[in-house]
C-alpha cells in the first residue's frame, strides 16, 4: 500500500496529541478526485478540533484548506487530472439559504488536507485563481469563504457601507477588510496591537482604534455593518456603534460565547443581528469570482513545510501572526 506524509491527531488531547507521520495514501471512490497537496492553510477550528478530541479516538488527518492538483478521479468525477484546483472544504452544502443543521467541514472527522494527498468530492474543488501562488490559494477556503458570508449573503454590504471588523489580524478578518474595500466600501478595524492596525492601514483600513479605546467616540461615523468574532469582549461596544437599522454579523466567539443584550437598544434602533459559519458551494463560487476579478491576494504571514506542521500550529495558538499560516508541500 502506498504511505504518504500527513500531520495528524491521536493519543492526547491537544497540540501534545499532533505529529507527522507516514500514513495510507487515499483512493477516490465514485465521484471523488485525489488532490496533490501542494499548500494547505491553517485555521483556529484545527486547534479547537484537537482540544476537543479524546485520548482513544482514532488517528485521523488534520487540516481543512488546501490547493494542489488533481492526479486521480473516480467514476463519475468530471474533473481531469492534471487540473489545479483549490479546495472547497464546505461539504454537502448547496445553495446559501439551505443552511445545514451543523454545517460539515472537511478534517476531522474525515481526513483533511495537512497531507500530501487528500481525497475529496469531485464538486468540492474549483479552478485555483491563476494570479494566486500555491500559499495564498491555499489560505482561501475556510477563511474566505466564511468572510464572503458574513459581509454579503448575510450583511448585505453594499458600496458606500461603512463597515467595522473587530480584532484584526485574524484570516476572516483580514479577508474581509480586503473584499469590503473591494466593492468600495469604508472600513474600519480593532485591535489590541498597535502593529496590526498599522499592517490594516496599509492594506487600506481607512481607520484602525484600539480595542480599549472608548468607539463611540473613536469610531468616525456610525456604523451599517460590523462583522465580529470576538464574542463578549467587544459585543456591547459593537451594538453601540451600529446606526439605527444596521447589522451586527457573529460568526465566532473567541473571547466567550454569553453576552448581555438590551432588547430595548435592539427594537427602538432596530439592530439585525445574525449569526453565519462558513458558506455554500454556490458561495465559494461566488467568493472565488470575488477574488479573480479584484484580483485579492491573501495575507500569509508565514509558511512552514508539512513535517513542521505542530511546529506552525503552536504559532497558530500563540495568536501573534496577521493573516494565514501556511503549510507547504514539495
Amino acid at each position: 500500500m502506498t504511505t504518504m506524509v500527513a500531520v495528524v491527531h491521536e493519543g492526547e488531547t491537544g497540540l501534545t496529541g499532533v505529529r507527522a507521520a507516514e500514513v495510507p495514501a487515499p483512493e477516490p471512490g465514485a465521484g471523488e478526485v485525489v488532490v496533490a497537496v501542494r499548500a494547505a492553510g491553517l485555521n483556529h477550528r484545527d486547534l479547537f478540533l484537537v482540544g476537543a478530541r479524546e485520548p482513544g479516538d482514532a488517528r485521523v488527518v488534520l487540516g481543512s484548506d488546501g490547493a494542489g492538483v488533481v492526479v486521480a478521479a473516480g467514476p463519475g468525477a468530471a474533473v481531469a487530472p492534471g487540473t489545479e484546483v483549490v479546495i472547497n472544504p464546505s461539504l454537502d452544502w448547496e445553495e446559501p439559504d439551505e443552511v445545514p443543521d451543523v454545517p460539515a467541514i472537511l478534517g476531522v472527522p474525515t481526513d483533511g488536507t495537512f497531507a500530501e494527498y487528500v481525497v475529496v468530492p469531485a464538486r468540492n474543488v474549483a479552478p485555483k485563481p491563476a494570479h494566486l501562488d500555491w500559499a495564498e490559494a491555499a489560505a482561501l477556503p475556510l477563511a474566505a469563504l466564511t468572510a464572503y458570508r458574513a459581509l454579503f449573503t448575510r450583511g448585505g454590504l453594499r458600496p458606500g457601507a461603512h463597515v467595522l471588523l473587530p480584532g484584526i489580524g485574524s484570516g476572516v478578518a483580514t479577508f474581509a477588510l480586503a473584499m469590503a474595500k473591494a466593492v468600495g466600501a469604508t472600513v474600519t478595524v480593532t485591535s489590541r496591537s498597535a502593529e496590526k492596525c498599522r499592517q490594516a492601514r496599509e492594506l487600506g483600513a481607512d481607520h484602525a482604534i484600539g480595542s480599549a479605546e472608548d468607539w463611540t467616540s473613536a469610531v468616525s461615523e456610525p456604523v451599517d455593518l460590523v462583522v465580529d468574532s470576538v464574542g463578549s469582549a467587544t459585543f456591547g461596544k459593537c451594538v453601540s456603534v451600529l446606526r439605527p437599522g444596521g447589522r451586527l454579523v457573529s460568526l465566532g466567539a473567541t473571547t466567550g460565547p454569553d453576552v448581555q443584550l438590551s432588547l430595548r437598544d435592539m427594537f427602538f434602533r432596530q439592530i439585525s443581528l445574525l449569526g453565519t459559519s462558513m458558506g455554500s458551494a454556490r458561495g465559494f463560487e461566488r467568493m472565488l469570482a470575488l477574488v479573480a476579478e479584484h484580483r485579492i491576494r491573501p495575507v500569509v504571514h508565514r509558511t512552514f513545510p508539512l513535517p513542521d506542521g505542530p511546529r506552525a500550529l503552536a504559532e497558530l495558538a500563540r495568536g501573534d501572526q496577521f493573516g494565514k499560516l501556511v503549510l507547504t508541500v514539495d
